[in-house]
């Protein structure tokens, strides 16, 4: 059976059964996907990450689909009806859908009008009817021997409805049948959408306006286009349904199914057909369409999430500086928090420089004074409310206090715009009470804005990815699903960067492979306890992290400054003696090696691979001692928003402006152009070539240039281009 699955899943993924079959084994000895991907190449074939991911999928899919046929086997067997026939269908199946299809005639289900039919003993004359072939006798005779007014059965149409009924459901259950008006629908069918009476302008209405009067072919409707009809229907505005033509697949659903015209009852079982198709096809069918519908649009919705996502946990750290954290605001102030280099905690103040207090002096004496008592590098401010008007503010006053900054060695203090999306919720979370329990949740969140400045990944970990605001209809797909990526996103962007074991937060480490938020917390209390960790081996003196979870995690977790030079690099401990090996070759200190491309290019790959080290792993060895620890993650970069552009208002068509990617789609780009709302770049604006997804040009975090095509006050709407 093993075997079987992983021939099925090398099939369809077009990857070697042997690099299957070592996969699924290393999965099923407790390995994580960044341990294999990074520590097993030899074992794997050097498959990737995705690959691997891919045939984890493959084989929970397999998981799921025994489980499932094992079920259904055991309801046939107790129902009596499993013959070998049967058995071989259901063991045939290769996916859940046809699966079900095979199960339906034998699901329990509720009482049917067909039901009530076989209890009134209908059954034999439905199966008479069933096989069409001539019984020589009038209908009338052969109806009138069922007739019994004590089984609810007065007279011959009652009779005939009945077992007509049970015809019905019969044809309806076919597999063959079901899947063919399935085809047919997507071939030819469509997916149609109305406004609904007195909805045209309810509140939220203008969201859905595109779809008031749309219909788009069931084969070509774009996903993001599906979830927004269905949510316009869940939301009450609109009336979302399937458009077959009834007529053309009833008149093709007869020629299938009524085959005699010599049958006694032809007339009505051709009649039978139209309720059999109106009354339990159709329905079926159009369940079953928009629930595949709703799935396919929500996997390339949380597709989408997933990369949007690992964008922005992945974009540029501005690195290890002082840096000052302001969260705007008007009524209530700005809060302002400075963090040192290692984002720890210093000072906090509020400061009033907008309406309706406009304590300009009030508020720029405070910072100044912060920025020379801490020797800020870098000043965060966050994107939401009177973020533009702060932004303004803060440049005034640098400019200002250029000089006297200068001579205290602050020259070229950087201001940077940080998305606050999940900032809140961050801060009003167990994690952040615990962190910093006397400060006030707005001050939480300056330090939050501060941190995501220094290090967008350690900071971002810490909120739950649904509210960091860079998905396509994240609420209305499969939240198990969404969960699963998310969380696989996060693992993936935390192990590819590498985690400083003694900076870390608990929050940071539990994404680690083999860690988990309660190791993570006995780590970070071990350290405080004990003091930092020195070396990797002293993991394991933290409760409960045991040789499984050092295996897997430690080539993930670096020490800086520590008694083992390779603790700071990507290299495993347990290929420390072949690191070792290639020292001795060199005729050098370990930690001299570590770092030095010079030396590390000197080193000839084939001369250290033996019969338990292969080749990628060698190569990887020697790649860490060139540049330990590389960070993965591109340059630091500062998007400049116009200065004259604060509101919405100030937009003007044609106007070329600096931006930064905020979230991309199947249909575009949004892009912040420091105003409040965010503009939409069209997937046909994206580039003066043919763009099929916008992923292929930019990304989340990307600074751009773009001109101002349309904007919208009313509906707080902006269009721009690239091209120009």
């Amino acid at each position: 059976m093993k075997s079987d699955v992983a021939n099925r899943i090398a099939a369809e993924l077009g990857i070697r059964v042997g690099q299957v079959k070592s996969t699924i084994q290393l999965l099923q000895d407790g390995n994580t996907i960044p341990f294999i991907a990074r520590y097993r190449k030899e074992a794997t074939g050097t498959l990737n990450e995705i690959q691997l991911r891919a045939i984890e999928d493959a084989l929970d899919k397999s998981n799921a689909l025994a489980a499932r046929m094992a079920a259904v086997l055991k309801s046939l067997k107790e129902q009596g009806v499993l013959t070998d026939d049967l058995r071989a269908k259901v063991e045939s199946c290769l996916d859940l859908r046809s699966l079900e299809a095979v199960y339906l005639p034998f699901k329990p289900r509720r009482r049917t009008r067909a039901a009530i039919a076989r209890e009134q003993g209908l059954q034999p004359l439905a199966d008479l009817m069933l096989t069409q072939e001539r019984i020589g006798q009038p209908r009338n005779v052969v109806l009138k021997k069922y007739i019994d007014p004590s089984k609810d059965l007065p007279d011959a149409d009652a009779v005939l409805n009945g077992a007509l009924d049970i015809v019905s459901e019969t044809w309806a259950d076919q597999a063959d049948t079901r899947q063919w008006l399935y085809d047919q629908a997507f071939k030819f069918g469509k997916i149609s959408s109305k406004v609904k009476r007195g909805k045209k302008t309810a509140d939220g209405a203008d969201k859905f306006e595109q779809y008031f009067d749309r219909q788009e072919s069931l084969g070509r409707v774009p996903g993001h286009r599906v979830l927004a009809m269905l949510r316009g229907s869940d939301e009450g505005i609109l009336r979302v349904w399937i458009e077959i033509d009834d007529e053309r697949e009833i008149r093709t659903l007869q020629r299938r199914l009524v085959t005699n015209r010599q049958f006694e009852f032809y007339s009505d079982l051709t009649d039978c057909v139209t309720d059999c198709y109106k009354r339990l096809l159709l329905p079926a069918t159009e369940s079953t369409i928009v629930g595949q519908l709703k799935e396919t649009a929500g996997d390339e919705a949380i597709a989408v999430f997933g990369k949007n996502l690992n964008d922005l946990l992945m974009a540029a750290p501005a690195g290890p500086k002082v840096t000052l954290g302001i969260d705007p605001g008007f009524r209530t102030g700005c809060k302002v928090a400075v963090v040192d280099k290692t984002g720890q905690f210093l000072a906090n103040t509020t400061i009033y420089p907008t309406a309706p207090k406009n304590d300009v002096d009030g508020a720029g004496a405070k910072l100044i004074d912060l920025i020379k008592k801490h020797n800020v590098q870098l000043i965060a401010i966050g994107n939401g409310t009177a973020s533009r008007e702060t932004d303004a503010f803060v440049g005034d006053l640098l400019k200002k206090h250029k000089a006297d900054l200068s001579k205290h060695g602050l020259s070229g203090i950087a201001k940077v715009m940080v998305s606050e999306s999940g900032a809140s919720i961050y801060s009003a979370s167990n994690a952040a009470v615990k962190e910093f329990p006397d400060l006030d949740i707005t001050v939480r969140g300056a330090i939050s804005i501060a941190r995501r400045l220094q290090d967008p990944l350690a900071e971002l970990v810490k909120t739950d990815p649904k509210s960091i605001g860079v998905g396509q209809y994240q609420h209305d797909v499969n939240q198990t699903k969404l969960r699963k990526c998310l969380d696989r996103v996060v693992e993936s962007c935390v192990n590819s960067v590498g985690v400083d074991l003694n900076m870390a937060s608990a929050a940071l480490l539990s994404h680690v492979a083999g860690i988990g938020p309660k190791l993570a917390d006995n780590i970070v209390e071990h350290r405080n306890s004990n003091g930092r960790f020195e070396n990797r081996k002293q993991l394991l003196k933290v409760p409960k992290l045991g040789k499984k979870a050092f295996l897997q995690a430690a080539g993930f977790l670096r020490i800086r400054g520590g008694q083992q030079p390779l603790d700071n690099s990507a290299v495993h401990p347990e290929s420390y003696p072949v690191a070792e090996r290639m020292a001795k070759a060199l005729k050098a200190d370990l930690g001299k090696i570590v770092g030095n491309s010079t030396l590390a290019e000197k080193l000839t790959p084939s001369e250290f691979v033996t019969s338990e080290v292969g080749l990628p792993t060698v190569e990887d060895i020697i790649s860490e001692l060139a540049k330990p620890g590389r960070d993965p993650r591109s340059e630091f970069k500062i998007v400049k928003f116009n200065d004259s552009v604060n509101d919405i208002k100030d937009l003007k068509p044609n106007q070329v402006l600096e931006g930064v990617i905020t979230n991309v789609t199947h249909f575009g780009a949004f892009v912040d152009l420091g105003v409040h709302q965010d503009a939409l770049i069209h997937i046909s604006q994206l580039a003066d070539e043919f763009v099929s997804d916008p992923n292929e040009v930019v990304s989340v975090g990307d600074v751009v240039k773009v001109k101002v095509m349309e904007v919208d006050i009313a509906r707080k709407r902006i269009a721009a281009t690239r091209k120009f």
